[in-house]
């Protein structure tokens, strides 16, 4: 099994903090605003591909928080996935809501230009609303919501498949990329949802003790 969680007062935990702390102040003072506005230009500039755009479009609707949410509640229903279903729960929504006030006090500006490739039928997701007039960008509710998902499933799968556990690092990687080719967001609100991420997934796990979901697991032979 892997050694994902880690204790409040390691140095893996203060290091995540800082690395956040410091994108927070970045997104505070726009120190960076003008390299990614740069960036927003770059991807405009892009030929689009209808299917990749179509690609894209789907990745951010399936980042979207309900679907976090619909996949703790089915955890919930069986026993022995209920511990895993409460962390994955109480993860995103404690996640979601700090995303929500820090975006709502930071006013780090979204990306002005639009996508202007295919669309499809259904509106784009959003991030969950933020709780004031003056809303902002940073962090990334979507990859918070999905550096949680990977976190706490990679953790639960980490016994059973020591390495393919890696790969349910995809899902958050795909949803961020398709946030940054749809102009929904900049890069700094992506990179700044990922230790956020990880260090409510590793709070709250710690603190339910989610290690426990192994204790009735026999090892692997």
């Amino acid at each position: 099994m892997q050694q994902w969680l880690f204790d409040l007062r390691s140095r893996k935990f203060i290091l995540l903090l800082v690395f956040f702390l410091i994108l927070t102040y970045l997104a505070y003072t726009k120190i960076i605003f003008s390299l990614d506005n740069d960036l927003e230009n770059y991807v405009y500039s892009l030929e689009h591909n209808i299917a990749v755009g179509f690609a894209m479009q789907i990745f951010t609707e399936i980042g979207w928080v309900p679907y976090s949410i619909l996949v703790s509640f089915i955890l919930l229903i069986k026993k022995e996935t209920r511990r895993l279903g409460l962390v994955l729960l109480l993860s995103v929504i404690v996640g979601s809501m700090l995303s929500a006030y820090l975006r709502c006090y930071i006013g780090y500006g979204a990306p002005t230009l639009k996508f202007e490739g295919a669309h499809l039928s259904l509106p784009l997701a959003a991030d969950v609303g933020v709780p004031c007039v003056t809303g902002g960008n940073f962090p990334s509710d979507h990859t918070v919501v999905t550096t949680i998902f990977a976190f706490v499933l990679g953790y639960a799968l980490s016994k059973r498949f020591p390495r393919g556990c890696y790969l349910l690092w995809i899902y958050p990687i795909l949803v961020s990329l398709s946030r940054i080719f749809l102009m929904q967001q900049f890069m700094i609100d992506l990179v700044g949802g990922v230790p956020l991420g990880l260090l409510v997934a590793n709070i709250v796990s710690r603190v339910l003790k989610l290690e426990l979901i192994f204790a009735n697991q026999k090892p692997n032979s």
